[in-house]
C-alpha cells in the first residue's frame, strides 16, 4: 500500500510524541513492503535551529516531503496540515493517515481522490490550556471532522474511545502506542553537564506544557526536605509564558534543575538513572514519556487520570489529579521507602514492554488500513 502521514512536525525527531509515533509505524510499515510518505513542515525544530535534523527526502526508506508553514503560533500547524492534506490528496496514496484533531480539520478532501482516510486521536487537544480561542475551535472542528468524515478513528486510550461513543455515538478502534526495549546507561554526560549520578534525582521528562501538571510537583517537592534534586527536561511547546512560570516557582530551590530539551545520550541516561520518575498530568492521550520510563525499569509516580492508570495499572503509584498534598506525600514516602521503590523498578521493563509492543501496533494498523 501507499500511506500518506499528516499531522508531525518532523520525521525524524523527538518534538513531541506525536512525531515518535509517526516515525515508529512508518519505518516499520516499510520493512512490510508499504510505501510511506511523512508530509514534514518546513519550519526550525521547536527547540530551536540547534536541534535541527538533517531532513533529506528519505530516512530509514521513509519518503519525506516538506510543505510551507507559516513560523507563527499556532498557525505553523495549521498552514502545514491544510497544505499537506492538499498535496496528499493529489499522490498517488492509497491511505491519508491524519494524527491528531487539527490536522483532520481537513480529512474529507481526500476522500473527493478515492483515498481512505485514517485519524489517529492523540489527545482530545482543544481542552489544552495552550491554546487560544481561534485554535481551539479549529481543533475541535478538526475532531468532529474526523467522526463525520473519516473511515476509521483510531484511539489511544479507553477513555478516549468512550469520549467518542458518549458525545457522538461515533465507534473508534483502539490501538494503543507502543514502546521499545531500551538499554541502560550509566550516568556520564549527565554527571558531566548536570552533575547527577544514579538514584539522585526524580524526573519529570517531556514537554512544559499546563496540562502536564508540573507547576503540582515542583511546588510539591519544595515542601519536601531531601537531598534529592528535581530534574525538568524538556523544552516548551508555544508556551513560553508557561516556562517562565515554573522557573519563577523554583528560583529559590537550587534543587530544581532545568535541562531545557533534552535527546540522544543524555535523554536515555536520564531515564536510566532517575530514581523516580514523576507525570503529574491533567489531560493526555497516551503518554509515550511514562511508556518509555517504565521500559527503562523506572519506578513512576502518575496522576489518577484513566490514561495514566490504564498504563500502570498496579506497577506505579499513583497521586490524585491535582492535590498538591497528596502528590507530596506519595513523594515523601517513595523517597523513604527504597524497597517500595526497587519492587516497582524490578517489575516496570519486562511489564511495559509485553504489554505494549510495536510490532503488535503495526500489525492492527495495516489490518485496519486493509
Amino acid at each position: 500500500m501507499k500511506i500518506a502521514m499528516i499531522g508531525h512536525k518532523h520525521i525524524p525527531s523527538r518534538e513531541g510524541g506525536v512525531e515518535v509515533v509517526v516515525e515508529e509505524l512508518s519505518k516499520r510499515m516499510v520493512k512490510l513492503g508499504h510505501q510511506v510518505t511523512c508530509y514534514n513542515r518546513k519550519t526550525n525544530h521547536t527547540n530551536g535551529k540547534d536541534f535541527n535534523e538533517e531532513w533529506n527526502k528519505e530516512y530509514m526508506g521513509i519518503q519525506l516531503k516538506s510543505v510551507y508553514a507559516i513560523p507563527k503560533r499556532g498557525l505553523a500547524a495549521v498552514s502545514s496540515s491544510i497544505l499537506a492534506s492538499i498535496k496528499a490528496s493529489f499522490s498517488s496514496a492509497d491511505i491519508v493517515h491524519f494524527h491528531a484533531e487539527g490536522p483532520a480539520f481537513l480529512c474529507w478532501f481526500p476522500k473527493l481522490f478515492s483515498k481512505k482516510v485514517i485519524v489517529t486521536i492523540h489527545g482530545l487537544d482543544h481542552q489544552r490550556a495552550k491554546w487560544g480561542r481561534f485554535a481551539s475551535f479549529y481543533i475541535l472542528t478538526g475532531e468532529k471532522n474526523a467522526v463525520r468524515f473519516a473511515d476509521e478513528i483510531i484511539v489511544l486510550s479507553k477513555e478516549v474511545q468512550k469520549y467518542f461513543l458518549d458525545k457522538y455515538h461515533r465507534e473508534t478502534v483502539f490501538i494503543p502506542n507502543g514502546v521499545n526495549k531500551p538499554e541502560t546507561r550509566a550516568s556520564k554526560e549527565i554527571r558531566e553537564k548536570y552533575g547527577l549520578n544514579k538514584d539522585e534525582y526524580i524526573l519529570y521528562l517531556g514537554r512544559l506544557v499546563p496540562e502536564k501538571g508540573i507547576h503540582y510537583l515542583i511546588e510539591a517537592f519544595k515542601r519536601i526536605e531531601t537531598d534529592k534534586k528535581l530534574v525538568i527536561a524538556g523544552g516548551s511547546s508555544d508556551t513560553d509564558v508557561y516556562h517562565k512560570k515554573l522557573k519563577e516557582m523554583s528560583k529559590n530551590d537550587s534543587r530544581i534543575l532545568f535541562t531545557g530539551f533534552v535527546q540522544g545520550e543524555v535523554l536515555e541516561e536520564l531515564y536510566s538513572n532517575a530514581y523516580i520518575y514523576c507525570l503529574p498530568s491533567d489531560l493526555e492521550g497516551m503518554p509515550l514519556s511514562l511508556l518509555e520510563a517504565m521500559s527503562y525499569g523506572n519506578c513512576c509516580l502518575v496522576s489518577d487520570i484513566p490514561e495514566c492508570a490504564e498504563v500502570v495499572e498496579d506497577k506505579a503509584e499513583i497521586f490524585k489529579r491535582g492535590n498538591i498534598e497528596d502528590l507530596t506525600r506519595k513523594l515523601e514516602k517513595l523517597i523513604q521507602d527504597v524497597n517500595q521503590v526497587e519492587q516497582y523498578k524490578e517489575n516496570a521493563g519486562s511489564f511495559i514492554c509485553n504489554k505494549y509492543d510495536w510490532e503488535n501496533v503495526v500489525e492492527k494498523t495495516i489490518e485496519l488500513y486493509e
